[in-house]
């Protein structure tokens, strides 16, 4: 396999922040990757993603290989260029969409037949073909294995299975990744909130093998605590010198407590999906823009920001717009997110390189909990 460079260059406790050398670029850990979910991170430019700080974007394989197709991808000279973002993709497997959107499916050893959620045709996702699309055809940097995204909650037995059947599945991602210079393959521990499964999961996850190592199975409903406790266990035991990611997370708080439990990567739809809803994310907690209270506030969301959607309009404004659903108030506070997120990510790498991690953590505690809300 093409395993990257990975450095760490300071630690405070299990956080720590490093680097990530692809061909395509750095990736500054801790990282947050905005979703790009159909070859789009949704409501904004590629040069405003980047502007706001992102160094490397997930793509969705499932959505991708419906619509427009991933061969059609791949003609067109791989989703980099399709998407006009040459920096770092990291591509899901296409198992949790699978599991959430199609709903006609079946799972067997072979991996899972569906049928779209678009127009209804079949299709059948192996670990082989996972990695085919990602891969070949779309040229992710970082592919994933397939999984079983195993839910919440879900009983011993059924978790322990779907885990076994994922290490399988991951076994055979990896042969048919094989051996490549320029891209790189994660592998994923599952095991739900069962602290026997996940110890299981991580031993033969990593006796398979992998660049990095993802934990999956989180924020699916277990809650905030129930998450922690699982990556108080998960994260030691995963290597030190390979990359974690923490997928589909989430909370800025969740961000937080993840990165003081050791964890490098993360993704999430949260800060455009909120900021498509008129829920912006800051320093001082979220902000609901569609309050009246807001009608004639001319303060900024964050005048100290160097975005112009956090810095330049007022909260008036932005309050105008999401209330009569213009398509700028989806796209100002989704910019608005974006750079947030961002920056959040950007404070705790300066902190924990400073050996200030301990304090960025109490005070973002401190003025993120329910009683300090804006």
């Amino acid at each position: 396999m093409g395993e990257f460079p990975f450095h760490i260059d300071g630690r405070e406790g299990e956080a720590r922040t490093g680097r990530l050398e692809t061909p395509r670029g750095v990736i500054r850990t801790p990282a947050f990757m905005p979703v790009g979910t159909a070859g789009t991170v949704k409501a904004l430019y590629p040069e405003q993603v980047r502007g706001a700080g992102a160094d490397i974007l997930l793509g969705n394989t499932y959505h991708l290989m419906l619509r427009p197709g991933a061969e059609r991808v791949r003609r067109l000279g791989g989703l980099h260029r399709f998407m006009r973002w040459p920096h770092p993709i990291l591509t899901d497997s296409g198992g949790y969409q699978v599991f959430s959107l199609s709903g006609l499916r079946k799972m067997t050893e072979e991996g899972v037949s569906f049928a779209s959620h678009l127009d209804g045709s079949k299709h059948l996702l192996t670990p082989e073909r996972s990695i085919e699309i990602q891969a070949d055809l779309l040229g992710a940097d970082i592919s994933m294995q397939l999984d079983e995204c195993t839910p919440y909650p879900c009983e011993p037995e059924a978790a322990a299975a779907s885990m076994r059947l994922s290490a399988r599945w991951g076994e055979r991602s990896k042969a048919a990744f094989g051996q490549r210079e320029a891209q790189a393959l994660f592998g994923i521990v599952q095991g739900s909130v069962y602290p026997d499964l996940r110890r299981e999961s991580v031993e033969r996850v990593v006796s398979t093998g992998f660049d990095g190592y993802a934990i999956g199975g989180l924020a699916v409903g277990e809650g905030h605590e129930a998450m922690c406790e699982t990556l108080d266990l998960t994260a030691p035991l995963l290597p030190q010198a390979r990359p974690r990611y923490l997928m589909g997370v989430g909370k800025p708080i969740d961000l937080l407590e993840a990165v003081a439990r050791g964890v490098d990567m993360f993704d999430c739809v949260l800060p455009t999906r909120s900021g498509r809803h008129g829920q912006a994310w800051t320093w001082a907690g979220p902000v609901n823009l569609k309050n009246a209270r807001f009608a004639e506030d001319e303060s900024p969301l964050d005048e100290t920001s160097a975005c112009p959607a956090s810095r330049d309009y007022s909260r008036a404004y932005l309050h105008h717009l999401i209330r009569s659903e213009e398509y700028l108030g989806s796209m100002l506070l989704t910019w608005h997110n974006t750079a947030f997120f961002q920056a959040l990510m950007a404070k705790m790498r300066a902190a924990i390189a400073a050996g200030e991690f301990k304090a960025l953590r109490a005070d973002l505690r401190a003025a993120w909990s329910p009683q300090s809300a804006p």
